[in-house]
């Protein structure tokens, strides 16, 4: 079983230090320290392993070291930035893992140039090296690249050479659409092996700044201390410690301490129960900050973020996930409330940024998503974001006989309108409606309402509205039908309806890039008993059906 549950004390190929308010994120790969027998993390080479550590770095530099205004990426050997992802790892895994592991390494990318447009953590990086394939991605996650001119360090994106498939973690759009590198000049520097070194990368804006080797680590250590110096407004002295996320692993059955999740094998269905908070919202930031990593927002965003990576690559056969929720909308109201009211806190502005980005998660895993809204259940809000990712949503119309909880309903915050959008840039509402964008302000009217059945219907909140005497067999019909679907057809539908409206750069990689490089890995070509994939480093040459299909 893969965890994502790591922190530093148990790291094994990064070393993070700290100079005030500049932090440095060494690469330093434990060769032996790969996730699975059967390959050695050689030049710095990463596998999930080396990712999970650096996702973890991420979100903990945010959360318990606020003060830090720049980190520098770098490496921790001589001679060697980074080659990349470990090709022999690359050869032996299956391909929803490939598949999986390029979509996390990306989520991560995105979780750094998150933190430098929206936190005041600016990242740079510091190559000294050979930095190849998703070492230079990378580099291209952070805002600056400074890079040794001494004659052997260069970068490169040598997949399309070498191993006929694509640089998978975004580097082909973010060469163009994030550093406008010129289109003829990155078609040669995406199909040349030996990559482009000193004043040409420079030139091409490959790189930001090129210095003598004798003076990188000086020159990056200045250049940090200056994009530090820049930061609006004092930084916070201390920030809140993240204690390692407790859960329980059964067979069928995984609990947070806020979620639940119950995984039926037969149907292929794990059903995720969200818990609400037990409390009102806090009265102020200074008691929201003692309760540190318990308080509700960040402790749901945590246990949501890690159940969905777990899934992801525990659980690869589980095809449709089905949200359940339950608790008081009251409450959870009163939580959005705070998040709204001091958003300018930086804890309060991190949790935000938390729960967006593992909302963004949950839109681009491929997996169908259903939500069930009954009596009892508390969407609303946040919790409404749950809803609105989903493919579809069912809301039990009226009570259930017996029982005395009140009948089903879902309510809007001040959460819905702009606090957490998806990668299209757009939020889950103004997706919903691009065709009808009136209705995202009529929606606003709503805010602290309670909308049964009827009314959410009418509003265009819910899917379907059966009541009681249907509401099992549409449910169960629905479930039916789609485990009966192909999972590939699917994941291609699912992932074109989600992403309608403007493309990002995010919408690119997720949307575009992903479907590219989940089909050129299956391909001869990269795969096959002659492709590059499978003869790198053997010294055979592969052989390409040379069809363009």
């Amino acid at each position: 079983m893969i965890d994502f549950r790591t922190e530093p004390a148990a790291y094994r190929h990064w070393r993070l230090s700290f100079a005030g308010p500049v932090a440095t994120l060494a690469m330093d790969v434990d060769e032996n320290g790969g996730l699975a027998p059967g390959y050695e993390l050689k030049l710095n080479s990463y596998d999930l392993g080396v990712d999970i550590e650096l996702n973890d770095a991420v979100n903990r530099l945010r959360l318990e070291h606020p003060e830090v205004r720049c980190v520098i990426v770098t490496s921790g050997k001589e001679r060697v930035f980074c080659a990349g992802a470990n090709i022999r790892m690359l050869g032996l895994s299956n391909h929803p893992f490939k598949v999986n592991f390029c979509k996390f390494t990306n989520e991560t990318r995105n979780a750094i140039e998150d933190a430098t447009m929206n936190s005041q953590q600016y990242y740079m990086t510091a190559i000294g090296g050979a930095c190849a394939g998703g070492g230079y991605e990378l580099a291209l996650a952070t805002d600056y690249i400074m890079m040794a001119d001494d004659g052997s360090t260069s970068v490169s994106m040598p997949e399309v050479a070498l191993l006929g498939v694509l640089p998978g973690t975004g580097g082909l759009t973010r060469l163009v659409d994030k550093r406008r590198v010129r289109r003829d000049r990155a078609d040669f520097f995406c199909t040349t092996e030996e990559g482009v070194r000193g004043k040409r990368a420079e030139e091409w804006h490959l790189v930001d700044e090129v210095v003598p080797r004798s003076r990188l680590i000086e020159s990056a250590s200045r250049r940090a201390s200056e994009f530090a110096a820049r930061a609006n407004g004092a930084a916070p002295a201390h920030g809140i410690m993240l204690g390692r996320l407790a859960r329980e692993v059964e067979e069928r059955r995984i609990k947070y301490a806020h979620l639940t999740i119950e995984i039926d094998r037969d149907n292929s269905t794990a059903t995720f129960t969200v818990e609400g908070p037990k409390i009102a919202a806090p009265r102020n930031v200074e008691e929201a900050r003692s309760l540190g990593a318990d308080f509700w927002p960040l402790g749901i965003a945590r246990e949501l973020e890690d159940a969905i990576l777990h899934l992801r690559f525990n659980e690869d056969t589980v095809r449709t996930w089905i949200f359940r929720t339950r608790g008081d909308s009251t409450i959870v109201n009163s939580h959005d409330a705070f998040l709204a009211a001091n958003a300018d806190d930086w804890l309060v502005r991190e949790i935000r940024l938390y729960l967006k980005r593992t909302l963004k998660r949950l839109d681009v895993s491929s997996r169908s998503i259903f939500a069930l809204i009954e009596p009892g259940s508390c969407f609303c809000g946040t919790l409404l974001e749950l809803a609105l990712a989903s493919d579809r949503t069912y809301m039990l119309r009226g009570p259930r006989e017996g029982d005395e909880s009140m009948p089903a309903s879902v309510g809007l915050t001040q959460m819905n309108f702009g606090a957490m959008p998806m990668c299209n840039g757009l939020t889950r509402l103004e997706s919903r409606f691009l065709g009808e964008p009136k209705r995202v302000e009529e929606l606003r009217a709503c805010i602290g309402e309670q909308l049964d059945a009827s009314r959410a219907d009418e509003k265009g909140l819910v899917t379907f509205t059966p009541d009681e005497i249907d509401w099992e067999d549409e449910v169960r019909l629905a479930l039916e039908e789609r485990a009966a679907f192909s999972s590939d057809a699917l994941t291609g539908m699912e992932a074109s309806l989600r992403f309608g409206g403007p493309e990002t750069i995010e919408s690119k990689i997720f949307a575009r890039l992903s479907a590219w490089q989940n089909w050129i890995f299956q391909r001869p070509n990269a795969v096959g008993e002659k492709g590059a994939l499978k003869l790198y480093g053997t010294g055979a040459r592969p052989e390409f059906d040379p069809r363009r299909v």
